[in-house]
């Protein structure tokens, strides 16, 4: 065979899709019974498939190791990425914060049309087709047990260590080094946050929807931003919390900072508390923040706050009321740690980009062989950015096994 991929998520597909397009005889091996598991969960089930933003807009997005993509993302772009599965038959809508899901909101629809692309282009798919080792040189060995296959070229595109449950238990960094790689530290990332503070929990199920958030440690501000945050049974989630915590550093002390009303300064805030205190001015304090705030989080902003529950809104002093806008602006939660790869979106860390071509995803060190996807120390925050880095990265190396790049 001419080509080999291995890993059928969206890098590898779109890995072999493109050099299957150029001529190429291409075999794909996925070790799961399907393609596109990880894929078919993504986005709650709804798949964030991109970004729609310019190059410049995904590498700003893009932490790990930018300037490395910038050539595969002017290759293959955010609107090449739209016009390749609109091209599949799958309508996409752009959402807030230019991301890209389809319209009939189901990550399955990404997947089929995946495969459409595979077969008409005449890949090869095999399934349950575990790899137990690789022998890397002129023409690669894969085994798989008993069966062998043998390519001029080999596109490693198996993922990361995220979501293991999904198949991505790291092979592909034992098959980099076997070939001479180094692999960075490998960290969870885009992942919840596991706080200190009991009262956490009271809220579990609680959505805040436009909530800002400063994340800190030792050296200061490391992150900051607005969107929405979901509050757990052990900290805290969604998709500003999972952006944040591609920026922990481990051995060091986090804390965040949320900001229950962004739109508002602690001066409109507070002219807005006194109107609403005004209004009701003959209720206990407990009762008189429901036009502000969302009824689960009331019990623990009045026990925070440490004015009495059952007090009289027109006896609370400005002091008191300070005390309240300070709070709302400025809710502190410590971070203990981050959850585990299980509940990882990405991985961070991976093969050392400096040992790769940017402009073919090439090794430096063995002709014909070839990463893309998760298994590049490459990774951005939530947004659709890391999907396109694994389309990106998986055209590139098929165009470039394929014989089209040079």
């Amino acid at each position: 065979m001419s080509v080999v991929v291995i890993g059928g998520g969206p890098a590898g597909m779109m890995a072999a899709g493109a050099a299957a397009s150029a001529g190429e005889d291409v075999v794909l091996l996925e070790k799961n019974v399907r393609l596109g598991r990880k894929l078919s969960i993504t986005g709650k089930g709804r798949c964030n498939v991109t970004n729609a933003r310019d190059a410049d807009g995904l590498l700003a997005n893009t932490p790990g190791n930018p300037s490395f993509l910038r050539g595969a993302f002017n290759k293959f772009s955010s609107v090449q990425t739209m016009s390749f599965f609109e091209s599949l038959g799958v309508k996409l809508v752009v959402e807030r914060g230019r991301r890209v899901f389809p319209e009939s909101g189901k990550a399955e629809d990404i997947v089929s049309a995946m495969e459409r692309y595979l077969v008409r282009n005449a890949v090869e798919i095999k399934l349950n087709a575990a790899v137990t080792d690789i022998e890397f040189g002129k023409i690669k060995t894969i085994r798989l047990g008993e069966r062998v296959y043998r390519a001029e070229s080999l596109i490693l595109a198996p993922g990361g260590l995220s979501y293991p449950a999904t198949g991505s238990t790291g092979d592909g960094y034992r098959f980099a080094k076997k070939a001479g790689h180094g692999v960075t530290k490998l960290r969870p990332s885009l992942t919840p946050m596991r706080t200190s503070e009991s009262w956490v929990s009271e809220l579990q199920g609680l959505t805040l929807k436009n909530a800002g958030i400063v994340m800190r440690n030792s050296t200061g501000v490391v992150y900051k931003d607005f969107g929405e945050l979901l509050f757990t049974h052990f900290g805290v989630s969604g998709p500003v919390i999972l952006s944040a915590s591609r920026f922990f550093s481990d051995g060091d002390k986090h804390g965040i900072d949320i900001d229950l009303k962004p739109a508002l300064d602690e001066q409109t805030l507070d002219a807005r508390v006194l109107r609403d205190f005004q209004l009701y001015k003959n209720r206990d304090f407990s009762n008189a923040l429901d036009d502000l705030l969302p009824r689960a989080l009331i019990p623990v902003i009045v026990r925070l706050s440490g004015v009495n529950a059952s007090k009289k809104v027109n006896g609370i002093t400005k002091v008191e009321r300070k005390a309240l806008i300070k709070l709302i602006k400025c809710l502190k939660l410590n971070v203990l740690g981050l959850s585990g790869f299980e509940s990882a979106v990405i991985t961070r860390g991976g093969v050392d980009v400096k040992e790769i071509n940017p402009t073919t995803m090439e090794s430096k060190f063995i002709k014909g062989l070839y990463f893309a996807g998760e298994i590049l120390d490459v990774d951005a925050l939530t947004g659709g950015y890391n999907l396109q880095i694994a389309f990106s990265t998986g055209f590139t190396s098929g165009c470039a096994a394929g014989g089209m790049l040079k």
